[in-house]
């Protein structure tokens, strides 16, 4: 039997603001998983320049209609309770750089422990210098 959590997949982030390069981990994700859910996050340690809501609605417009098996929701709790709640069995993280493989391994390794798998997925060269700080401060002082 087939586990049906194995086809959908949750790419969480606070995506303050949804850069190229987590447009490019969508895309990529959205051909190996029967559905996709993007899950704008609250992280305490981040302060977002707008509120969750408003996060969600700007990703959801970067989402092309023809990408119908990717869905944005909203959540403000742990990642691994909403995949165990909407039957996710992964977790997808995007890995830009060395600093980036450290945290996101020590957030694989609590998932894992939480019933959840972790998929790291590299930046493509082109994006790996691309992170949501540094268009901010571009969008901000330009």
């Amino acid at each position: 039997m087939v586990d049906q959590r194995a086809s959908h997949a949750v790419y969480p982030g606070t995506f303050d603001p949804f850069t190229a390069g987590h447009r490019d981990v969508v895309d990529r994700v959205r051909w190996l998983f029967g559905r996709v859910t993007v899950l704008v996050a609250v992280n305490g340690d981040k302060q977002p320049a707008v509120d969750q809501q408003r996060r969600a609605v700007a990703v959801r417009e970067q989402i092309p209609m023809e990408w119908a098996n990717v869905t944005v929701v909203g959540w403000a709790g742990l990642t691994a309770a909403f995949c165990h709640e909407h039957r996710a069995g992964v977790i997808v993280r995007g890995v830009r750089n060395q600093n980036d493989l450290g945290h996101e391994y020590q957030l694989a390794a609590m998932n894992e422990a939480l019933g959840v798998t972790t998929l790291l997925v590299p930046a493509r060269p082109a994006l790996a210098g691309v992170s949501s700080t540094m268009t901010r401060a571009v969008r901000e002082h330009p």
